[in-house]
């Protein structure tokens, strides 16, 4: 399967080494932002052809499909270019920043019938997995999740700490990663959301702390706080609160709410969350069928985002 990746910074160099792990797939070209840095990465990576132009990128001999890890603002206008250019396409999380993009997106993956999906890691860490194979079996059942996203960002960098050409979001980006997994590990739609922002930053022209709250149908809730601000430990952590048990995620290793380790290494073919998020991607294509967190999956989330944004802003 030849692939095209989108993209040439912090997040496509995760999936060029992931994809290093999975048998009969090899990356054809890469479509980039910057030249020096596409040229350098092509050269890493051994990809034989690379473009600032997407489409002469997908154009290359038997490009199958796209992995798109560019600015957040342009993820549904090049994953739609690359659905109408008859590639299947994963694009990294979030798939849009808005609503109205998501629908879009989601419409024209109805219309070509291609693989589209977004890179909700969370659903495939094997700790998450863990967790959410105890709810299928009938031996767990979620009544709360309490979730902080910390990070230490006043300024504009990337995971690598290069200066990013675009501005991160807390609510778009990062708290997309725990709305959808609440879906995800309830099994059941939103009802209710509030949330609450501090001020804007002066520079950034986005908030830097958040507090999200959401209800399920069953009534199970999720607190979640974020914050650009936190300098100490940084990422996310999970605490699962449920009926029959407390479960603690940090990154890949999960603990009983009594801090005994619990043993994920079995749980998936690897412990790389970006590998096992595009084996299911290629594993899709060759099968003809629908991906865990596909678009369609995930619109329930960009719609939740949404309403969470309009309660931001009245905050």
């Amino acid at each position: 399967m030849k692939i095209c990746m989108v993209g040439e910074g912090a997040f496509g160099h995760k999936h060029l080494d992931a994809l290093q792990n999975i048998d009969g797939v090899e990356i054809a070209s890469l479509a980039g932002g910057v030249a020096e840095s596409s040229k350098a990465t092509a050269e890493k990576y051994n990809i034989p052809f690379w473009s600032l132009d997407l489409g002469e990128a997908l154009a290359r001999p038997g490009i199958d499909a796209a992995i798109i890890t560019s600015p957040t603002a342009m993820h549904a206008s090049q994953a739609m270019q690359v659905l109408r250019a008859g590639k299947h396409v994963m694009v990294e999380i979030p798939m849009s920043d808005n609503l109205a993009d998501a629908e879009a997106l989601c419409k024209v993956q109805q219309e070509t019938g291609l693989v589209a999906m977004v890179g909700h890691t969370r659903r495939f860490n094997p700790s998450h997995q863990y967790v959410h194979n105890k709810i299928r079996a009938g031996e767990l059942k979620i009544q709360q999740m309490d979730v902080q996203t910390y990070f230490f960002r006043r300024q504009n960098l990337n995971a690598l700490g290069q200066p990013r050409s675009w501005t991160d979001h807390l609510l778009w980006h990062h708290a997309a990663h725990t709305v959808d997994l609440f879906r995800y590990q309830t099994g059941e739609n939103i009802v209710a959301v509030q949330g609450l922002q501090g001020p804007i930053h002066p520079e950034l022209g986005i908030a830097m702390d958040m507090s999200i709250g959401l209800k399920s149908e069953s009534g199970a809730i999720c607190t979640l706080s974020l914050s650009f601000n936190n300098d100490g430990p940084l990422g996310t952590f999970f605490r699962y609160i449920g009926d029959n048990g407390t479960y603690i995620a940090r990154y890949d290793d999960l603990t009983d709410g009594k801090d005994n380790p619990v043993d994920v290494s079995k749980v998936a073919v690897s412990m790389n969350g970006i590998e096992l998020q595009d084996r299911e991607f290629i594993a899709a294509i060759r099968e003809g069928r629908e991906p865990n967190a596909s678009v369609q999956q995930i619109l329930p989330c960009m719609q939740a985002l949404d309403l969470l944004q309009q309660k931001l802003q009245a905050s």
